[in-house]
């Protein structure tokens, strides 16, 4: 039997995988959206439409009465069910899939050929900010100092690790638009409601059923206004680099990922669900770093430190928020 300490372990690491996935997105997304074949608003629908057949076919096999339930509680008696899912929950969950994954992921398709990935990972790394006042709010989490200052040392330290890797391009100019950053913001607020707000019906289901539904409502908002493009695209067409990109970003950054944010949501605060998307940037760093791109300096060694002090003392104010 796995312990609690165990479980959390897996947790931390479903978040770090989810968010470093993330982190190659934003750079596959920059080359995919900027080659103009389909439209952001198709490939979202693209991905929804995988997922959504994947995460159906995983919850048909082995079905157990004891994963009816995320939290392991039993079913409640005269609530009526469909598809592993309390039928009173599915406006709920309808509310989720769109906040969690259609505004989300729709901004940032729309948003990343806008902006440059150094300015989509600034915007990002406010999520936690958000998520955190969000979840004092919402599922009354307790807003420690101790939590408050762990998430400015960490903005503290991703902030010094972007300005301490800036390289002005040779033009001077910087290739962002204030639509693509005022998308990247709605991108973040709209995440963070999600982590903070739903915490409750993401812990009550188990992931495989949860997710279904919420690609499923995804098409559903999604198909009417992107089908008559998907019908008349010229798929054969497309480049080998377009389906590899497009590959990664349905099997890794949409149905992998996805899982394990929500596993991740079932056992720890959403908080620190969100201070995980200092990893992004982190992952793009070593990215250029191992390409010949960039060089490990004291710096990015020392902004490291800083982000993942910040984690660390987020994680460590549970025992105080319990006391208080």
């Amino acid at each position: 039997m796995k312990t609690q300490r165990s479980i959390q372990f897996q947790a931390h690491c479903a978040c770090f995988a989810a968010y470093a996935i993330f982190g190659f997105n934003i750079v596959i997304c920059k080359d995919l959206t900027s080659g103009r074949y389909i439209s952001p608003l198709a490939i979202f629908t693209v991905r929804a439409l995988c997922a959504a057949a994947v995460f159906w076919l995983l919850s048909i096999p082995g079905r157990r009465k004891d994963s009816d339930s995320g939290s392991g509680r039993p079913e409640t008696p005269g609530v009526r069910r469909f598809a592993g899912i309390e039928l009173r929950d599915l406006p709920k969950i309808l509310c989720a899939s769109f906040l969690g994954f259609f505004v989300t992921q729709l901004t940032f398709l729309m948003a990343i050929p806008q902006v440059t990935p150094m300015t989509c990972s600034i915007i990002s790394s406010l999520s936690p900010v958000y998520t955190m006042f969000i979840a004092a709010v919402a599922i009354k989490e307790p807003l420690t100092w101790k939590k408050a200052i762990g998430v400015a040392v960490s903005f503290a330290g991703i902030l010094f690790l972007i300005v301490s890797s800036a390289h002005p391009s040779a033009s001077g100019t910087v290739a962002n638009s204030v639509q693509g950053i005022m998308l990247m913001l709605a991108n973040g607020i709209a995440f963070s409601l999600y982590l903070g707000v739903f915490k409750p019906l993401i812990s009550k289901y188990p992931v495989v059923d949860f997710m279904k539904w919420i690609f499923t409502f995804s098409i559903l908002m999604s198909l009417p206004f992107s089908a008559r493009e998907l019908l008349s695209a010229g798929w054969g067409s497309f480049p080998s680099s377009f389906w590899l990109e497009l590959s990664f970003l349905v099997v890794f950054a949409t149905v992998l990922s996805y899982y394990l944010i929500p596993y991740g949501q079932k056992h720890l605060r959403p908080t620190l669900v969100s201070m995980y998307s200092y990893v992004q940037p982190i992952v793009a760093t070593l990215i250029s770093i191992v390409i010949g791109m960039d060089m490990l300096d004291w710096q990015k060694v020392l902004s490291a430190v800083m982000v993942f002090g910040g984690v660390v003392m987020v994680n460590r104010s549970k025992g105080a928020a319990v006391r208080n």
